[in-house]
Parts: structure tokens; C-alpha cells; sequence
């Protein structure tokens, strides 16, 4: 590596925990704004991993100037981090232009992605554009009939990512039901310390976000997991003690006003798992209503194992008991007339 990109990597570093801090004490002295959404700017993906259902393989990327509207109205909300997700969003064909807006807009930038499609100059791309933070789970240490997302497929990826990312990297290993061999999460997760990634690992939940209990082996593979790896948000994960127990969490779940969920027609959902409540669009989604979802209690979080929704919602615990029941499911008619609407605003 040479001087010039160590500089580069360490000034990038030091601007990114500087705006961690600031979006920390914001989080704190607000409730009023989102401090992570997620948006999808694509649903298509080039893998069918059998656990996921978040993918297809045939949906069109979603306007360029349609996911700009989107980033602007998450900007004019104060959301603190937006996350692109998927499908797999690098294969939306403007996405360089979707990290730049949402950095201009204030915004910290994130990427969740297979890391499939990642090159060299695919990398020093995202770097250009100022991504922030990217994720990889790797599944498994060899592809099987389950997922291709191993680390025999892309351990040359970390590589690239090792030699030219100058974003935060985070691998995320996987256990739970479907696993063929849970082993392979220390195999992924020891990988990721040794490029200097931090390295995180996943619950697999039921098709409905929810837990699963591990094995006892599987735990101890967990507890062993959680000890690896430097310290950052991505790893505000003691909740995940009781998921890999079975046990449920109490806590106070913040989707819908904290975390917003923004699928590819634009309609905002408590999370991935949760699509349809409340099915808003965007664009008309109201400080009124989040507000009224940040005191309504969510029936799902007690068993939820979405941990990105578990991060945000630490911020506060420890205030505002939510005291609104949850409001009756639409109805799945008026879930497709919302979605053709707002694909048609």
C-alpha cells in the first residue's frame, strides 16, 4: 500500500468517527429524526440464497432521479445514516451517483452487498463516491446448496477490499437454521480480523425475521465469534446473547420512526421482514406519523433477530415507554394499490 492511500485511509478514518460522534450526541438529544434507513434501490440479485427472501431476479433498477427524490426527503428528515441494500444494489447502474447524493445530503453512507460484482476499480469507484461502510456476509467456507456467498468464492474479494477500500469494512458470518456447518463462522470471522475488518455474526431468522434458537455448539461458535474484532456500532449486539439462547428480548422497538425500511416502490416498512406495516409512501410519510410509531409497540420484537433494527433502537432504551398497541394489518389488496401508486407518483 502505498503512503498517499495510508494517509488517505487514516484522514477518512478520522472524519468517519468524528461524524459517529456526532450523530451519537444528535441521536441523543433528539427523538425527531430517523438515525438509520434502509432503501432499496434494486431487487433483483445475481444469487438465490435459499434463507433470503429479499431478493428476485427480475425487477428493473429504480429511476436514478426517483431514488434522488427519496435521499432528498430522507436528508430534509435529519436521517443520520442511510444504508443501501437489496437485492443486490451493485447492480443498479447509477449507484456511485446514490452514494453521492446521499453524502450530500449530510448523510453517512452505507452498502450491504454479496460482494460478487466488487473489482479494483469497482472499489476505488465507491471510495471516489464516499461510501462510508460496506458489509459481506459470507455464508458458509464453501458454496452449497443453500448459499454461493462463501469465502472460497470470495476470499479474493476481501483481498481487493483489504488493498483498496478506503470505507469501513464489516464482515458478517452466519449461524443458525440452514447452516450446514456452523464451524464456518469462525473460519469467516477470523478471516475478516486478519484484513483488518471488523467481523459480526448473524442469527439466521424464520421467513417472518424470527428466531430461531441455536444449537449448543452453535453458541459456543457465537460466544467465541462475539470476542473477535475491533469495537464499532455495527457490533451494539447484546441483544443477540438471548436470540442464540431462544430467549425473547423486551426491549423497545424504534422501526417506523428511528429505523425506516424504503422498498423499491418507495413505501416505507417497520423492516425487511415486516413489509407492509405501515406501507406509507415516502414522500408523504409524516414527522406526525413517525412520531406516533416511535410510542407504538411493535407485537413481532420480542423474538425479532433484525439486528440493524436492535442497534438503532439502543439509542432509546431507556426512555419513552411505548404505550400505542400496534394497529390491525392491512389488508393485502391495499398493500398492491399502495405499491402501484407510489410506482406510478
Amino acid at each position: 500500500m502505498t503512503l498517499g492511500k495510508k494517509i488517505r485511509r487514516q484522514a477518512r478514518l478520522a472524519h468517519r468517527r468524528w461524524r459517529e460522534l456526532r450523530m451519537i450526541v444528535k441521536g441523543l438529544v433528539s427523538t425527531r429524526h430517523p438515525l438509520l434507513a434502509h432503501i432499496i434501490p434494486i431487487r433483483r440479485c445475481n444469487l438465490a440464497c435459499t434463507y433470503c427472501n429479499e431478493f428476485d431476479d427480475f425487477s428493473k433498477p429504480v429511476p436514478t432521479d426517483e431514488m434522488f427524490r427519496r435521499i432528498d426527503r430522507l436528508g430534509a428528515m435529519g436521517t443520520a445514516i442511510v444504508t443501501i441494500s437489496g437485492g443486490e444494489p451493485l447492480l443498479h447502474p447509477e449507484l456511485d451517483a446514490i452514494i453521492t447524493r446521499i453524502r450530500a445530503n449530510g448523510i453517512i453512507a452505507g452498502l450491504i452487498t454479496n460482494g460478487y460484482l466488487l473489482t479494483a476499480e469497482r472499489i476505488e469507484r465507491l471510495n471516489r463516491a464516499g461510501l462510508e461502510y460496506l458489509q459481506i456476509s459470507i455464508d458458509n467456507v464453501m458454496p452449497d446448496d443453500v448459499s454461493k456467498k462463501s469465502l472460497k468464492v470470495l476470499d479474493q474479494k476481501l483481498d481487493l477490499l483489504a488493498e483498496y477500500a478506503e470505507f469501513h469494512v464489516n464482515i458478517n458470518s452466519v449461524l443458525g437454521s440452514g447452516v450446514h456447518n456452523p464451524e464456518d463462522a469462525l473460519d469467516v470471522a477470523h478471516r475478516a480480523v486478519a484484513h483488518g475488518f471488523t467481523s459480526t455474526v448473524g442469527i439466521l431468522h424464520d421467513e417472518n425475521g424470527q428466531l430461531e434458537p441455536l444449537g449448543p455448539r452453535e453458541q459456543e461458535i457465537f460466544e467465541e465469534n462475539m470476542t473477535l474484532g475491533k469495537r464499532s456500532f455495527t457490533r451494539l449486539n447484546q441483544f443477540q446473547h438471548n436470540i442464540a439462547k431462544g430467549a425473547e428480548n423486551h426491549w423497545r422497538c424504534r422501526a417506523g420512526s428511528r429505523y425506516l425500511y424504503i422498498c423499491e416502490d418507495g413505501l416505507v416498512h417497520y423492516c425487511s421482514q415486516q413489509r407492509g406495516y405501515p406501507g406509507v409512501p415516502l414522500m408523504e410519510y409524516t414527522e406526525e406519523q413517525r412520531r406516533k410509531e416511535f410510542f407504538t409497540k411493535k407485537g413481532c420484537a420480542p423474538r425479532c433477530t433484525v439486528s440493524c433494527v436492535h442497534q438503532i433502537s439502543t439509542m432509546d432504551f431507556w426512555r419513552a415507554p411505548q404505550t400505542i398497541e400496534p394497529a390491525a394489518a392491512p389488508a393485502p389488496e391495499a398493500l398492491v394499490q399502495l405499491s402501484r401508486s407510489a410506482s406510478q407518483s
